[in-house]
């Protein structure tokens, strides 16, 4: 009986001497690598530059379009006069009622928005209200009602007279605010 633990192993790829000696075992899943190295270094490299490239493009692009980066093209300022005329007065604070309005379809000021905490959200306005007369002055339009808001007096109670979505007509009692 042959005893085949002693026996020397074949190198891996290599025929047993003796068994068929036809050279290397010929492997079909690997390929041949001769001559690939020259070429797979220019391309990696060009590729890389690529890739480089149109980042940089792409964030110069963004950068404009965005608006950071780079010089501002700001005018400069006004010259001062030969003669100064003295700074008007700066406006004393104006009431407000807390609501944006917008024109209504027909006669009034529609409320698009009610600011919270605010005088006309403490009246009972909400949004959809059709603003139609604030104390003796009629509203037309969102204007109207700014400007019959800038002649009343902050802190004093002003009847105003809504038509709500549902078609209803109330009079709400509105105390306007400060603007600060």
């Amino acid at each position: 009986m042959e005893q085949t633990v002693l026996r020397p192993k074949p190198m891996p790829g290599r025929n047993r001497e003796g068994e068929g000696g036809q050279g290397p075992v010929r492997r079909p899943h690997a390929a041949p690598r001769r001559g690939r190295r020259p070429r797979t270094l220019p391309l990696g490299l060009g590729a890389a530059t690529a890739l480089l490239l149109c980042g940089i493009a792409l964030g110069i692009a963004a950068a404009t379009l965005t608006g950071i980066g780079g010089p501002s093209r700001q005018a400069p300022p006004p010259a001062p006069a030969a003669h100064a005329t003295p700074a008007a007065a700066p406006a004393p604070p104006g009431a407000t009622l807390g609501v944006e309005v917008a024109d209504g379809e027909k006669a009034g000021a529609l409320v698009v928005a009610v600011h919270v905490p605010g005088p006309g959200y403490t009246a009972g306005l909400v949004r959809g209200d059709l603003v139609l007369q604030l104390g003796s002055a009629r509203v037309d339009t969102a204007a109207d009602l700014a400007r019959a808001v800038s002649r009343s007096r902050p802190g004093r109670p002003v009847l105003l007279t809504v038509r709500h979505g549902s078609g209803a007509y109330q009079q709400l009692t509105v105390t306007p605010g400060l603007v600060t």
